[in-house]
């Protein structure tokens, strides 16, 4: 049995960051079913929102969201993400992220993307998650307090009933999968960074890890869970019959890119203001809509 303060399970962006802070405070015990390199992260492509122009701010960036979240969004949260972003960026720098520069390397280059009216999207060239991926690892790597196990499967959270019946966790069940050996981790805070379920559909640009581990440990330990329908479906990822399909950038569309039937007709013209940088699920629709209409087996990507 091993035992840390913290236990966070995931090793991708939301898992590494927390490891990070919480190093700050006590032992910290990463556990990733994976080698350490692979997640929903390392394959993000186009980048990070954050208000850091001077002809940009801090309402426009909420108004963005708020619009393309059609009245979905919690306000709170989205204040929250966007007023915490720029020092977010400025902490993942300061931990190692390098992140493409104008010419003269003088200020960030700032790229734009769906749903957004300003140029805000900061980005590694267009292998941002990479990246971050990168320096995280690196500066988990060189934390003495940090400990990662890679190839343990988190299989359920310890629990005991505490207090009025409600339960309380004490920490994670884990099989090492080299081994075949299943181990328990006792920790004063367990932390579920696992990402989604995305992998459930066969057509999909979610990494194959992401098959709801976490989502399922947390719904059987009694936690509320919420928003499942949520699942990223990326509009545009390339066609081919005869191998694996993957995600082009939506950075693509944001430099100019313009998406079209097999017929040559512009599929977002009139659907949306914001035409082919509308909001992904707009995108994401209006392609479908029109592959429906014509029978077509793919759209086209005119850059």
């Amino acid at each position: 049995m091993l035992s840390a303060d913290f236990v966070v399970v995931g090793s991708g962006m939301a898992g590494l960051t927390f490891a990070l802070l919480a190093a700050d405070r006590g032992k910290v015990i990463v556990v990733t079913k994976k080698d350490d390199a692979e997640s929903a992260t390392n394959m993000a492509q186009g980048g990070i929102a954050a208000v850091l122009a001077g002809t940009d701010s801090f309402d426009k960036h909420i108004e963005d969201t708020l619009t393309a979240g059609v009245g979905l969004c919690r306000r709170e949260a989205v204040e929250i993400a966007v007023r915490n972003a720029p020092d977010s960026i400025e902490r993942l720098m300061e931990w190692g992220a390098r992140f493409s520069t104008v010419e003269d390397g003088t200020e960030l280059a700032l790229g734009r993307e769906g749903g957004h009216s300003k140029r805000r999207i900061v980005h590694a060239s267009d292998m941002t998650g990479k990246e971050v991926e990168r320096a995280l690892l690196s500066a988990v790597a060189a934390n003495p307090n940090i400990h990662v196990l890679e190839d343990h499967l988190a299989l359920d959270l310890v629990v005991r009933r505490g207090p009025a019946g409600r339960p309380v966790c004490l920490g994670v069940y884990v099989l090492d999968t080299k081994l075949g050996v299943v181990d328990a981790i006792v920790s004063g805070i367990t932390a579920l960074a696992t990402g989604g379920c995305g992998k459930v559909y066969t057509y999909t640009t979610n990494p194959d890890i992401a098959t709801g581990d976490g989502i399922a440990m947390a719904y059987r330990a009694g936690v509320p869970v919420r928003n499942m329908e949520f699942i990223q479906f990326h509009p545009t990822c390339l066609y081919h019959p005869k191998v694996k399909s993957f995600l082009i950038s939506e950075a693509v569309r944001g430099e100019g890119g313009v998406l079209r039937s097999l017929g040559g007709k512009r599929i977002m013209e009139g659907v949306h203001p914001l035409e082919d940088l509308a909001p992904r699920d707009v995108v994401a629709r209006a392609i479908d809509r029109k592959m429906k209409k014509t029978g077509d087996k793919h759209a086209l990507l005119d850059v």
